[in-house]
C-alpha cells in the first residue's frame, strides 16, 4: 500500500516530508484524555478504560473531541500500548488510581506461551474499526496518527506486570536470562509490525512508536533493545507501505537522540524536554524532522512562562522541519485554557 504519490498537502505530512513551514503543525501526546470534561463524560459512559478502548464509536469520539475543541493539525488514535500484550495472550486490567496490571509473562509460561505475532488481529479488530471511523470523520486537513509502544517499553510491563520506577524486573531478566528476554523483544517487534501495518491498512496516515522507558537503557543496551527494534519496525512498515511517515520517540535518550535519528530511519524524532530545542536544532534537525518539546507542566501553570517557552521552541526550531508538541503527554491536571493559549501563541504569525 502506497501512502502518497503526490506531494502532501496536510501540514503534518509536509513537515514529516522535510518541509520547513512558517508555523509548525501542532498536536499533543495524550491530547484525548482526562484533562477534558468531554473525555471524562465519554469514559463514564463507556464504563471503564478498556471498554472505551474496545468500543470503536466511543474511542473515535474521544479522539475527535480535542480536534473539535482546538483544531489540532493531527489526531492520534485513542488506544493503549498494552493492548498488544493482551492480544498476545496476557491478562490485562486497570486498577483505579494505580494504572495498568498485566499477568507477568514469566508466571504465564514465558514467551513460549504467547500467541504468534500474526494471531493478534481478531482481538484488535475494534481498534482497526476505530481507525476506519476516524479516517472518515476527521476534517480533511487533519492527519490521522496510529501508534504502538516500542518493544522495550512494552516488555517492561509484560515482565513486571505493571509500571515500575526503574524498570528493574525487565533489566533483571535481560541480565539473567538474555535468551528469553531477546525472544520476548522479538515477539513484540513482530507483533508491532503486524499491528501498525493493520492500522495503516485501516486508514492511519502516520505511525508513531513510543519508547517511553528508553532512557533506562544505557550504552549498547540502548542501541540493541530500543533503537534497533524501532529501526526494524520502521524498515518493515516502509517496505509494506511505501511513503509511510514514521515518528519515533526514544524518551530519555539525551544526547543519544541524534544517534537514534540516524539509526532508526524514522522521518521524525520526538524529543522530551530534558534536551533544549537549541541543541535539537543543531544535532537532530539536520537528520530528521524534530517533534517537541514544551514541558507538560506549562499546561498546568500557564501564564507568561507558557507564552515565552512556546515562542522559544518555535523560534529555535524554525530553520528546519518541526512538529510542535509537548515533551511528554499532557497531564490530567492540565487547564484546557492553557492548551488554547499555547496554540494561539504558536499560530500568532500564521
Amino acid at each position: 500500500m502506497s501512502i502518497a504519490t503526490t506531494p502532501p498537502s496536510k501540514l503534518l505530512l509536509r513537515a514529516l516530508a522535510g518541509e520547513t513551514l512558517p508555523v509548525p503543525p501542532i498536536w499533543m501526546m495524550r491530547q484525548a484524555g482526562r484533562y477534558l470534561p468531554e473525555y471524562r463524560a465519554t469514559r463514564a459512559k463507556a464504563g471503564d478504560f478498556l471498554s472505551l478502548c474496545y468500543n470503536p464509536e466511543l474511542a473515535a469520539e474521544v479522539t475527535l473531541q480535542p480536534i473539535r475543541r482546538y483544531g489540532f493539525d493531527a489526531s492520534i488514535l485513542f488506544a493503549d500500548i498494552l493492548l498488544v500484550p493482551q492480544a498476545l495472550g496476557l491478562d490485562l486490567w486497570f486498577v483505579t488510581g494505580e494504572g495498568p496490571r498485566l499477568s507477568p509473562i514469566m508466571e504465564m509460561g514465558g514467551v513460549a506461551a504467547l500467541k504468534p505475532a500474526d494471531a493478534i488481529h481478531e482481538h484488535l479488530a475494534p481498534v482497526y474499526e476505530t481507525v476506519k471511523i476516524l479516517s472518515r470523520e476527521l476534517p480533511r486537513e487533519t492527519t490521522l496518527i496510529g501508534f504502538a509502544g516500542a518493544p522495550w517499553t512494552v516488555a517492561t510491563y509484560m515482565i513486571a506486570g505493571r509500571g515500575t520506577p526503574d524498570q528493574g524486573p525487565a533489566h533483571a531478566l535481560k541480565d539473567e536470562n538474555r535468551a528469553e528476554f531477546e525472544a520476548l523483544i522479538e515477539r513484540i517487534t513482530q507483533a508491532t509490525i503486524e499491528y501498525l501495518s493493520a492500522q495503516v491498512a485501516a486508514g492511519a496516515e502516520v505511525v508513531k512508536l513510543f519508547d517511553s522507558w528508553a532512557g533506562s537503557l544505557k550504552g549498547d543496551d540502548l542501541d540493541r533493545y530500543s533503537i534497533a527494534p524501532m529501526a526494524r519496525i520502521t524498515a518493515a512498515l516502509k517496505a509494506r507501505h511505501p511513503g509511510l511517515p514514521v515518528i519515533a520517540f526514544p524518551r530519555g535518550a539525551g544526547t543519544r537522540f541524534a544517534d537514534a535519528a540516524r539509526a532508526i530511519g524514522a522521518d521524525c524524532i520526538a524529543i522530551d524536554d530534558a534536551v533544549s530545542p537549541e541543541w535539537a536544532a543543531e544535532h537532530v534537525q539536520p537528520i530528521a524532522c524534530v517533534q517537541g518539546n514544551l514541558a507538560s507542566r506549562h499546561m498546568v501553570t500557564g501564564g507568561q512562562d507558557l507564552i515565552d517557552e512556546t515562542r522559544r521552541i518555535r523560534d529555535a526550531l524554525s530553520k528546519g522541519p518541526h512538529v510542535f508538541n509537548l515533551g511528554h503527554g499532557i497531564t490530567p491536571d492540565a487547564d484546557p485554557e492553557n492548551v488554547a493559549l499555547m496554540i494561539e501563541t504558536l499560530r500568532e504569525t500564521r
